[in-house]
């Protein structure tokens, strides 16, 4: 049965229309983890959608002689494969045209296949795994770097700006932590620093002293951690309580205006990468930041500009096909040339950022600090 014949009946005789003034409410997907210990990550990422969204639905949208309203669809995937694969097929079964997300790698890959089975577009505004759009799907999209391009930036900083001879790996044995912190480790050896050890450990552990101190009789310039600021604060803290003199380094999971709530005056020491463009560098960054102040009363975190240009990627795809029909916007996806907060958009043949950035950053008296920006 054609999924999209099980949506809500209001909203299918909403898109049947009845001419040219009728009108169309469509329904754009976001799933993050909304609830549990990377929440504010996730809903940042909404924020972004949702700001986008509004902006869109103020300024008036008009496909093909119709009206369109946008409709956000949030979901919480709380991080977890199995509930973002029940998530996606909830989606699909309101009749979602597409949908921005989901947040973690982790998360994006299970439920990409649902997205492809069903011809829905998915663009994910931060899942780095390089998996993800090497599939074989056509719908599949990203608007960061992948962690093919993340983890050689950081382990050339560490080795060429740092000058990091030697490194202890963690990683939190998800998809994204543990495929970053792969990556990492052989570039990392390709440029002759000494890794002297790889560590696994979860996304849910707080408490990281038995590792760390196994890792401090090691005594490396640094440890590396593949994870997310939730974990990664915990045990930069950590590890200054216990006299490690190692930097911390970590990619665009740790790399958040969150982070030193977590890690207090460990921050500091910490060295992340971010899969983008920075803030402050992108072409639209200022603007952006002040009108999501202004909108959620909060500074953003880390995905916000991304989500929200996922939206008006997809927006643009829907004016480009002429069409809300799901598979017509998947048709017109592959010649995106879309200027964004982030920057210039277009996708290669798998789905991923022509023209991609890596940030580099640390934390100085608590307050994220930008060090260097490598364009791709």
């Amino acid at each position: 049965m054609n999924p999209y014949l099980r949506a809500p009946i209001a909203l299918v005789l909403a898109a049947i229309g009845t001419g040219a003034n009728a009108q169309d409410t469509v329904r754009i997907g976001h799933v993050a983890p909304l609830t549990g210990a990377i929440a504010h990550l996730g809903k940042d990422s909404e924020n972004g959608a949702r700001l986008a969204i509004e902006e869109i639905n103020a300024a008036g949208l008009t496909i093909d002689g119709k009206t369109v309203t946008l409709q956000l669809d949030g979901q919480d995937d709380a991080g977890d494969p199995r509930t973002a694969t029940q998530v996606a097929q909830k989606l699909v079964d309101d009749g979602a045209i597409g949908v921005v997300g989901h947040l973690n790698s982790g998360t994006s890959i299970p439920a990409s296949r649902i997205y492809h089975e069903a011809g829905i577009v998915e663009i994910s505004p931060s899942a780095t795994n390089p998996t993800y759009t090497l599939q074989g799907f056509d719908n599949t999209y990203r608007v960061v770097a992948t962690d093919a391009k993340q983890a050689p930036a950081l382990a050339h900083f560490a080795a060429d700006a740092l000058k990091i001879k030697s490194v202890a790996i963690v990683d939190d044995s998800t998809a994204y932590g543990q495929g970053l912190a792969n990556q990492f480790e052989a570039v990392a050896k390709s440029l002759g620093i000494k890794v002297v050890s790889h560590d696994a450990t979860t996304d849910k552990a707080i408490d990281f002293r038995a590792i760390l101190t196994k890792i401090k009789g090691e005594n490396p310039d640094a440890i590396m951690y593949g994870g997310m600021d939730a974990t990664g604060g915990p045990l930069a803290k950590q590890a200054r309580d216990l006299g490690l003199r190692a930097r911390v380094l970590g990619g665009d999971g740790i790399c958040s205006t969150t982070l030193p709530d977590l890690a207090g005056s460990a921050a500091d020491n910490v060295v992340c990468s971010e899969a983008g463009m920075a803030l402050e560098k992108m072409p639209g960054g200022a603007a952006f930041a002040a009108k999501y102040q202004a909108r959620f009363h909060t500074p953003m975190q880390v995905y916000a500009p991304f989500s929200y240009d996922a939206v008006y990627v997809l927006v643009d795809a829907m004016k480009r096909a002429h069409s809300v029909d799901p598979k017509k916007i998947i048709g017109a996806m592959p010649t995106t040339d879309y200027r964004g907060v982030i920057g210039d958009i277009s996708f290669d043949a798998h789905g991923d950022l022509k023209h991609g950035a890596i940030s580099m950053y640390t934390y100085r008296n608590g307050k994220k600090t930008l060090l260097k920006v490598e364009s791709l």
